[in-house]
């Protein structure tokens, strides 16, 4: 199925690594020109190489902070610059912090709010006029289950999400008239980087400890009894930033093996 993204050029923040990357990497193989931007610059430039070795497409990485609001105008006012439109921004920075009520500081409370919800904002609010400009755009934010369905301990995180299911939703009816389609995939158990971390702190305390074996007990809590690829998601992610999509607005979309009990 030919997605229509030739020639269109997409915007993922936290694009150097797991569900970023691999959203990067679907569009750069549909014909995208695609930008991918983190904190990281050693990370990103290695991410950037590999999505070009592996597609043949363009791929720009910028090095940005996206809670840092002058950072997230350059990002954009750069993409734009080099490719000269912007159809589809991803926003898919962040990274997971939940605990208990009671132990989550106003500092984090505000670190977590500035990077995953302010960050997704500021962004929005930079591309929209571009793609009002050209007729339409795509926008697509990366939250998580809790957004719809909190557990206990899962604070700022979950109700961070949230707020990025609420943006979602809100911004898709403001701009529809505008061809302007927003959506947001709520991501369930998918293999990370930042999950390989949290092995190898596992591995420090026990060397029997493998990679597979963690998924596989994870994936047991999965009704499809594994945990998902970063390219499933990417794929996702790819298909609502396409041509296909068109008439698919103010979704959230559960990428979690039927994990969430609420649809």
């Amino acid at each position: 199925m030919d997605l229509g993204l030739t020639g269109k050029v997409a915007l993922i923040t936290g694009g150097s690594e797991g569900i970023g990357k691999a959203a990067g990497l679907s569009m750069a193989a549909e014909g995208a020109k695609v930008a991918i931007c983190a904190r990281r610059p050693d990370v990103l430039d290695q991410a950037a190489a590999e999505i070009r070795e592996a597609t043949g497409g363009e791929v720009l990485a910028i090095s940005t902070d996206v809670s840092d609001s002058a950072a997230v105008e350059a990002l954009v006012a750069r993409v734009v610059s080099e490719f000269g439109r912007l159809d589809i921004l991803v926003n898919n920075a962040g990274a997971s912090a939940a605990g208990p009520f009671e132990s989550v500081s106003d500092e984090g409370w505000h670190d977590d709010l500035e990077l995953k919800l302010y960050g997704a904002i500021r962004a929005c609010r930079l591309a929209l006029p571009h793609m009002r400009a050209q007729g339409g755009g795509r926008i697509i934010n990366v939250t998580n289950l809790g957004a719809k369905a909190p557990g206990a301990a899962s604070v700022p995180t979950s109700v961070s999400r949230a707020a990025g299911v609420a943006l979602t939703k809100a911004m898709s009816k403001e701009y529809a008239s505008d061809n302007i389609l927003v959506n947001t995939v709520c991501i369930g158990l998918i293999k990370s980087a930042q999950w390989e971390r949290r092995y190898e702190q596992a591995k420090a305390q026990d060397a029997s400890v493998t990679q597979d074996s963690i998924y596989a007990s994870m994936g047991q809590n999965v009704p499809l009894k594994r945990v998902g690829e970063s390219a499933e998601a990417g794929d996702v992610i790819a298909f609502l930033a396409s041509e296909r999509a068109s008439y698919l607005t103010g979704i959230a979309v559960n990428i979690d093996g039927g994990t969430s009990p609420v649809v």
